[in-house]
């Protein structure tokens, strides 16, 4: 199976501008992440990794960094439509793409590694995610957070089979009594990594934005609501500090 990494990486961010570019422990966050992508390289054969950027103070990075760099258009509203574009480009065309967000130089190669291996044993989905079941104590941390930052962190329900059924910006499933013998709560939070079957990334590009993808501003909704299938592998991070701007 061919596996492309790609790293979509912009300059002009509203946030942070230069945020890839910015210094983190002496490198920068790009560096981070493209150390990620080397490390799965390391550990699954038939993977590679491109940033893809429209940006060329970013591409002069890559290029003096021997890094592999695809320069793509200015015009993509998303990072997703930003790795699609650049697969594009590529010689030959990838069974699965990770989209690896260049400002997330904490994400463990681990997780990217179980997305991969989940696709490999279940083809014929068409997305792969993680999620992280929280602790109780994690997860009145979250709805403490919620008070003031509504909108951050985003919660995930599984079937019995760890498919998504649905994500949002609420705290989902309510819970009506909290049986707290047992230290995870029900609630998954969703980490912003994705992996797609090649033909499925490119049905969800073709595919407009959807009504609930645009009330909560979640992405994975479009696919929800036009039947494709989101798989979700629960990681953990195993005393590892957590992954900081996650969806």
């Amino acid at each position: 199976m061919k596996t492309a990494i790609i790293i979509p990486a912009r300059y002009g961010s509203t946030r942070f501008p230069g945020k890839p570019l910015a210094i983190l422990g002496g490198k920068p966050v790009l560096a981070h992440v493209v150390d990620i992508a080397k490390q799965v390289t390391k550990k699954i054969n038939g993977v590679t990794y491109h940033v893809a950027t429209d940006d060329t103070r970013i591409k002069t990075f890559c290029d003096d960094h021997s890094i592999p760099v695809i320069l793509t258009s200015e015009n993509y509203e998303t990072g997703t439509d930003r790795v699609m574009g650049a697969v594009k480009t590529l010689p030959t065309p990838p069974d699965f793409i990770i989209n690896l967000q260049g400002d997330a130089p904490f994400t463990p190669a681990d997780f990217v590694i179980d997305i991969i291996n989940a696709y490999q044993s279940n083809p014929s989905t068409d997305i792969v995610t993680p999620v992280v079941q929280l602790s109780w104590g994690e997860l009145d941390a979250l709805r403490e957070s919620k008070k003031t930052t509504p909108f951050s962190g985003t919660t995930a329900t599984l079937d019995k089979n760890n498919r998504a059924l649905w994500f949002s910006k609420n705290i989902i499933p309510a819970i009506r009594k909290e049986d707290r013998k047992n230290p995870l709560s029900p609630v998954y939070r969703h980490i912003g990594l994705y992996g797609y079957a090649r033909e499925s990334l490119e049905k969800y590009i073709a595919t407009p934005q959807s009504h609930y993808e645009q009330l909560e501003g979640l992405e994975q909704l479009r696919a929800l609501e036009n039947g494709m299938t989101i798989q979700a592998v629960v990681v953990d991070y195993a005393g590892r500090p957590a992954m900081t701007g996650i969806d």
